[in-house]
């Protein structure tokens, strides 16, 4: 017999899988001794199924003739030892995932067994138990369609009334191990998507659908954590927490699995869970958080409820849940705060949420972070806390304070930068959501204006109201009074479920005058001087989605306004000219003249909601010494990003194409008596080593090294846009020529002759290049500015008055660098002859 036993077999055989079973039918227990046998068993019968499935059919008929699947069931039943569960798992899993036969598949959903080991009390303690369990799961989602998710389920009448794979998965959904939850999701979508009607009733179905809730409270829960983290993070340091960005991208995930969830196409599925963040997010906590100066405590910031609405708007494709966001912004955040504690409008009350948010199973509250998490589920739905004196209010009348609309224009008109990105990013992301209707744009005011002639064409073709008087009116997009039929079904849909009464204040108002208010905001954000370039270019592109064909909708006073604007942005510019870093303008100007026409021409905006959240660190000011050039770098960036876009205005609101290229003069010859060319300097950047003539430059010794002082001629010299610095050796068997050994940037030098030592001339030596033009990648792959800073150079001059002429030489050629920078850019600045600013230019040459 052990002769037997020990026969050599070919492990691929169907010899091999014949004895496997035989051995595994004769064991009565599973303990410590023959454990080893039956997990080696259980994966070597994995790997013979694979094989036949592939090579020879008659392995997984032997299979189904010894009804294998119920000694699995047998084999788990009498095991004491964890590994053979595990090995077990494991073997279903390789198996499922891994038959290529319908057939085969069939077979092993086509009977209890499957529904048994699902449902099989695990101890879950065991980590790795638990990860084998999910994978199984995860394997058999891998495999449903319209044929075999009837194998898992019960019915009774046509009705589903039990299917263990989805009850109990969605018990670990919660689960505080990220790979858990990830997995639970892709199974979750395995089921809806089969797009089975009698499972879809089921998972939509009380108790089941509690799911969806739990899981927007989930969703409530991160966001409240976000936004503390946020709170907390700009109290402590200038960059953002790499915590900050983990939550961001784990709580866009979630809003990625509502997507997914909605794209299944299950109509309840997407009620319910408009339902649940309107009632537990949106109205108790986001659209309150949006008050100016509330009156009351929000658990979520401000900024951070920008970023949610936009976030939610772009990748939550649900029309009611856009819809009801948008028309929430046509009432104040008093009305949701006054009645979230209301049973009777919807919201629910602390007692409810408790009982709603009990779990049947401890399976998925086991944990200590599943505990915090069935906390939260009691109080996350009162994140507003309300006074008493709102709360006695029965109803809040919607002209008792600002509609949240108007809010976010006042942000753009008068809010520091985050809380302009973050309202601009809205209005962009409403504009951008295809599922809320033309009508709504219309009412909020940026419907844009070809859709809005595209509208208005239509109702003349079909006959339909005025739309052919509108169209050809004198006023062609002059709408009739009163908000939109859409609008107002959303207006009263929140008035009836959350007990809100309105006076006819909105009511009464036209698109048209919406649309004005927000031109209104957008010009006056392009006339503001405390905001980032880069800021302005996302209400460019804002306005250029609304008029594209420019000055059809701008008032005189919006003219006049822009006008100003500009006159201040060009006389800003010509500072420039004369400032630090002339030499750098025109080439930043020709940059970020196609960046801007590219952001504000674009199909869709150049930002991510989540850039809301990370520019309250991006314009963090870093700290740099008075006298730095760095800073004055950074605001002649700032201060071209400005003057490109409001140059990129004035063309359009006269009606123009803005160029490729913004119009500068091509570079000229060099004075015959420049220094340039009495040095005989032919290139823009003299390189040490280069060979020059010396005979202008002046003797002096400078000390880079304590102790170490060294001779040098020295000499300043521009040629066009750029101007150096220079220290020169002399050649000695060459006379009046000497070799650069050090080269410096002109600009920005600050010549000044010390007070005690009138032969010594300081000089402040500048990088050549603005740490932002430049950045670096750090370790960990992020671009950061490079870290620069200004040098300091004393010479020491035979005379005083060797130093003055020094002094004199740096001044010269300064003026004639920035002389040329000027020369360059009047075409550029020959647009204001059209507007009549003609003065300024010759004014601010002369000066």
């Amino acid at each position: 017999m052990w002769l037997a036993f020990w026969r050599s077999r070919n492990r691929l055989s169907l010899d091999e899988l014949r004895y496997l079973t035989d051995q595994l039918f004769k064991i009565q227990v599973v303990n410590e001794v023959n454990k080893d046998f039956v997990i080696e068993a259980l994966r070597s019968i994995a790997e013979l199924i694979t094989y036949g499935d592939q090579h020879d059919s008659a392995f997984f008929e032997f299979f189904m003739e010894k009804q294998v699947m119920g000694e699995f069931v047998r084999i788990l039943k009498i095991s004491r030892p964890v590994g053979v569960s595990l090995q077990l798992l494991q073997t279903l899993s390789i198996m499922i995932q891994n038959l290529k036969s319908e057939h085969a598949i069939y077979y092993l959903f086509s009977n209890e067994h499957i529904n048994y080991l699902i449902t099989y009390s695990f101890n879950f303690d065991n980590e790795e138990l638990l990860s084998y369990y999910i994978s199984f799961l995860r394997a058999i989602s891998g495999k449903l369609n319209k044929n075999t998710i009837s194998l898992l389920v019960k019915t009774q009448d046509d009705d589903v009334v039990s299917f263990p794979l989805y009850t109990e998965a969605i018990q670990f959904a919660f689960h505080e191990e990220n790979m858990v939850r990830t997995a639970i999701r892709a199974l979750s979508l395995n089921v809806y998507h089969v797009g089975d009607v009698s499972v879809n009733r089921f998972v939509a179905s009380p108790p089941h659908s509690k799911y969806f809730s739990n899981l927007v409270k989930y969703f409530c829960k991160q966001c409240l954590e976000l936004s503390e983290l946020v709170s907390d993070a700009l109290k402590s340091g200038p960059e953002p927490p790499s915590t900050i960005l983990a939550v961001v991208d784990e709580l866009e995930d979630t809003l990625y699995y509502f997507s997914d969830i909605t794209s299944a196409g299950i109509p309840d599925v997407g009620r319910l869970l408009t339902d649940e963040f309107l009632k537990h997010l949106v109205f108790p906590l986001l659209l309150p958080s949006l008050k100016t100066e509330p009156a009351y405590e929000v658990k979520i910031g401000s900024v951070t409820s920008l970023y949610l609405i936009c976030c939610i708007l772009h990748i939550v494709k649900i029309k009611d849940l856009a819809n009801s966001i948008a028309a929430g912004l046509f009432f104040p955040p008093e009305v949701f705060v006054a009645n979230s504690g209301n049973k009777a409008n919807g919201f629910l009350s602390v007692h409810e949420l408790t009982n709603e948010s009990k779990q049947p199973d401890n399976k998925s509250l086991g944990s200590e972070n599943d505990k915090k998490l069935k906390a939260y589920l009691v109080d996350c739905s009162t994140g507003t806390q309300v006074h008493e004196e709102a709360a006695v209010k029965a109803n809040v009348s919607i002209d008792s304070s600002v509609a949240l609309r108007e809010t976010l224009l006042s942000y753009i008109r008068d809010g520091n930068n985050v809380q302009v990105l973050g309202s601009l990013s809205v209005f962009a992301t409403l504009l951008q959501t295809k599922e809320l209707d033309e009508s709504m744009l219309d009412a909020l005011g940026i419907l844009p204006q070809r859709k809005k002639q595209k509208k208005l064409l239509l109702e003349s073709l079909v006959g339909e109201g005025s739309g052919e008087e509108q169209l050809f009116s004198s006023e062609s997009i002059s709408m009739k009074d009163g908000l939109s039929g859409e609008l107002d079904g959303y207006l009263q849909r929140i008035k009836d479920q959350y007990c809100v009464s309105t006076s006819s204040t909105e009511e009464g108002a036209s698109p048209r005058c919406h649309r004005f208010q927000v031109l209104d905001a957008l010009i006056a954000l392009f006339c503001r001087s405390n905001i980032p370039g880069e800021t302005l270019w996302d209400g460019g592109w804002l306005l250029r989605q609304l008029l594209p064909h420019g000055e059809a909708e701008f008032s005189s006073h919006h003219l006049v306004l822009l006008k100003e604007s500009y006159r201040s942005c060009t006389r800003a510019l010509l500072q420039e000219t004369r400032g630090s870093w002339p030499d750098l303008v025109l080439t930043i100007i020709i940059n970020e003249w196609k960046k801007c026409k590219r952001a504000i021409e674009a199909s869709s905006p150049r930002k991510e909601p989540k850039s809301i959240l990370l520019s309250q660190w991006k314009f963090h000011e870093e700290v740099f010494p008075s006298e730095s050039s760095i800073p004055a770098g950074e605001r002649m960036c700032e201060v071209v990003k400005v003057f490109v876009l409001r140059h990129q205005l004035q063309l359009f609101s006269l009606g123009r194409a803005l160029p490729e290229q913004p119009s500068i003069n091509a570079q000229g010859d060099h004075p015959e008596n420049s220094r340039a060319k009495t040095s005989g300097l032919n290139v823009s950047v003299p390189k040490p080593g280069t060979e020059l003539k010396v005979v202008d430059a002046l003797p002096c010794r400078i000390a880079f090294e304590r102790g170490k002082e060294r001779h040098f001629r020295f000499l300043a010299v521009s040629a066009g846009i750029s101007g150096w610095l220079i220290l020169a050796e002399e050649l000695p068997l060459k006379q009046n020529y000497g070799i650069i050994r050090v080269a410096a940037p002109l600009a920005g030098s600050n010549p000044r002759i010390d007070n005690k030592h009138p032969k010594w001339l300081h000089l402040r030596i500048r990088p050549s290049s603005i740490p932002s033009l430049d950045p670096t990648k750090t370790s960990d792959g992020k671009v950061k500015p490079r870290a620069m800073v200004d040098g300091r150079w004393t010479l020491a001059f035979r005379d005083e008055e060797s130093c003055k002429t020094a002094l004199s030489m740096i001044v010269e050629e300064t003026d004639l660098q920035s002389n040329e920078v000027e020369k360059r850019l009047k075409p550029l600045l020959d647009l204001e002859n059209a507007l009549g600013l003609s003065d300024i230019f010759q004014h601010e040459t002369s000066s």
